[in-house]
C-alpha cells in the first residue's frame, strides 16, 4: 500500500512527487513553513498563508485574564483594513490591478488569506499576503467600522436557517468544548470586543512558528521561499523577522503557545464528556419549513476509521442515490433534500444527517433518518453499494484536485494537522481497503452515541418537543 509523505518538524528539506505534481517543503529555522505543488501546464498559482491558531483557540474572559472571543474572526476582516503602507483602498486596489482571486477564511483550528493569480504576479500576491498577515495596523476607526460589518454578517447568518442550525447543532453536541463555539463569535462578544484584546491576540498568536505559507500551480520554490523570507524581514515587526531560531507549532502544540497565565484553550474541555443524553433542541423562527439536523459527535481527523467513516457517509447520505436521498426524498417526497456529513478536528468531531421539510412532517423525518442510520449498523451494505460509493469518492476526489485552490489548501491541512500527506492514490487504496463490515462498525458506533435533534423553524406546527 501506498504510504503517505511524512512532514516531521525537524526535516529542513523535503521533495516528493504526489502523484504528478512535484512537491517541496521547507521547514526555516524561524519556525516558517513553505510547501508548494507545481502542477505541470498551469499557468496561475493559488497561495495561502495559514495560521494554525483558530476559532476554538480563543479564551473566555476571567477576572485574572482578559479575554478574546471572536478575536480569530475579527482579524480576518482587520488584516484587509490597513498596514503602515497601505489603505484598506490600496489594499484592495493592488489585488484587483492584477486580477487576483482573493480572500480570507477563519475556521474553528486555522485561519488563512489567500490569493489566486498568474504565474507573472505571484509576488505580488506575497508581498501583498506578507504585508497584511505581519504588519496589520489594527486601526482604532477601521475596527469600529468592521464592528459593524461583522455584526451585519451574524446577522445575515441568522436569516439563514440551515446556518442557524448548524451553529445550535454544534453547540448541542459537543457543549462547553471550544470546539462548540460559532466560528464568528456571538453577537454580544462582537459588540464588547475591544481592539486592544484583538491587538493581544493578534501579537500573542501571529509569528513564524504558527505561519505555514502553501502554493500550487505555476510556481518555483526556492524563489518563493526566497520571497516569503525578504517580505517577512522587512516587516517593522521584530517578531516576524526570520533570523532568530524558534520550533514550528502544530496543532497539538498550539496550547502551548499561550501567553503566560492563560488557560490551555485547546485543551480547557477536552476532559467534559461528549457523550450527551439525546435531546430536541428547537429554535422557533417563522418558516415554511423545519431545518433539521439529527447527529451525534464522531470521529476526529485522525482516527484510523476515517476511511470507513467516508464510505458511511457517501452511503447514507453522499449523492442522490444515497440512502437518505432515496428514502426521504424519491420515495417519500418529504423533502426537497436530504444528506449527511462528518465534521473532523484534531481531537474531535460531529456527524449529522440533514433536511428541510414541512413542519407538520418532521417528525417522519427525523424517524426515517434514525432508521436508516440503525439499518447501517444492523447490516452490512451490498457490493454494489460499496463500489458505487467508491466511484463517487475516486471520482469527486479527483475533480476537486485539478483545481490549484484545492492542491494549496491539501498541503495546509496535511502540515497543520497530522503531519501526513496523502496523494490520491494512497488515498483510493486506504479506502479501497474498506470492507462491509468496517462499514457496519463504524454506523454501529455512531448509532450507539444520543442523537440530538436540532430543528428550526415553526416546529410548533410539528410534534416535537423540546428536551432543554
Amino acid at each position: 500500500m501506498r504510504e503517505p509523505i511524512a512532514l516531521p518538524l525537524d526535516q529542513p528539506e523535503l521533495t516528493a512527487d504526489l502523484g504528478g505534481g512535484l512537491v517541496r517543503r521547507t521547514v526555516h529555522p524561524s519556525g516558517l513553513r513553505v510547501l508548494t505543488e507545481r502542477m505541470p501546464g498551469a499557468r496561475s498559482a493559488s497561495i495561502g498563508f495559514w495560521i494554525g491558531v483558530g476559532s476554538r483557540d480563543e479564551q473566555a474572559e476571567r477576572p485574572d485574564a482578559p479575554g478574546s472571543l471572536g478575536s480569530t474572526h475579527f482579524l480576518e476582516h482587520l488584516l484587509f483594513k490597513g498596514t503602515p503602507t497601505r489603505d484598506a483602498f490600496s489594499i484592495a486596489t493592488e489585488f484587483d490591478r492584477i486580477g487576483a482571486e482573493h480572500n480570507a477564511l477563519t475556521a474553528k483550528e486555522y485561519t488563512c488569506y489567500h490569493a489566486k493569480v498568474r504565474d507573472a504576479d505571484l509576488e505580488v500576491a506575497v508581498t501583498m499576503l506578507s504585508d497584511m498577515v505581519a504588519n496589520s495596523v489594527l486601526d482604532a476607526d477601521e475596527f469600529e467600522t468592521e464592528r459593524g460589518v461583522i455584526l451585519e454578517e451574524l446577522a445575515m447568518a441568522a436569516d439563514d436557517l440551515a446556518d442557524v442550525a448548524n451553529e445550535r447543532f454544534f453547540e448541542a453536541v459537543l457543549g462547553e468544548h471550544p470546539l462548540g463555539r460559532p466560528i464568528g463569535g456571538w453577537p454580544e462578544t462582537i459588540t464588547e470586543a475591544r481592539r486592544a484584546d484583538v491587538d493581544r491576540h493578534y501579537r500573542d498568536r501571529y509569528d513564524p512558528s504558527t505561519l505555514v505559507v502553501t502554493a500550487a500551480g505555476a510556481v518555483d520554490h526556492d524563489r518563493l521561499v526566497a520571497q516569503v523570507l525578504a517580505a517577512l524581514n522587512a516587516s517593522p515587526e521584530e517578531r516576524w523577522h526570520t533570523d532568530g531560531a524558534a520550533a514550528p507549532v502544530r496543532r497539538e502544540q498550539v496550547v502551548d503557545a499561550s501567553p503566560a497565565g492563560a488557560e490551555a484553550p485547546g485543551r480547557a474541555s477536552l476532559d467534559s464528556p461528549l457523550e450527551r443524553e439525546p435531546r430536541v433542541r428547537i429554535t422557533e423562527r417563522p418558516s415554511e419549513q423545519v431545518n433539521l439536523l439529527i447527529g451525534t459527535h464522531g470521529f476526529s481527523a485522525g482516527d484510523p476509521r476515517r476511511f470507513a467513516y467516508g464510505i458511511m457517509n457517501s452511503v447514507l447520505g453522499g449523492g442522490m442515490s444515497s440512502r437518505l436521498f432515496q428514502e426521504i426524498r424519491e420515495k417519500r417526497g418529504l423533502a426537497y433534500t436530504a444528506y449527511s456529513f462528518g465534521a473532523s478536528y484534531s481531537d474531535s468531531g460531529v456527524f449529522a444527517m440533514y433536511a428541510g421539510t414541512a413542519p407538520e412532517k418532521a417528525a417522519d423525518v427525523i424517524e426515517l433518518s434514525r432508521v436508516e442510520l440503525r439499518r447501517l449498523a444492523d447490516t452490512e451494505i451490498s457490493g454494489e453499494e460499496l463500489e458505487r460509493a467508491l466511484g463517487q469518492i475516486a471520482g469527486s476526489t479527483a475533480l476537486a484536485l485539478e483545481d490549484s485552490d484545492t492542491r494549496m489548501g491539501r498541503l495546509a491541512r496535511a502540515e497543520l494537522g497530522s503531519g501526513e500527506l496523502f496523494d490520491l492514490d494512497a488515498s483510493l487504496e486506504r479506502f479501497a481497503a474498506v470492507t462491509p463490515e468496517h462499514i457496519r462498525e463504524v454506523a454501529a458506533t455512531l448509532a450507539a452515541r444520543p442523537l440530538t435533534v436540532v430543528a428550526v423553524g415553526e416546529a410548533s406546527r410539528s410534534s416535537l418537543e423540546s428536551s432543554d
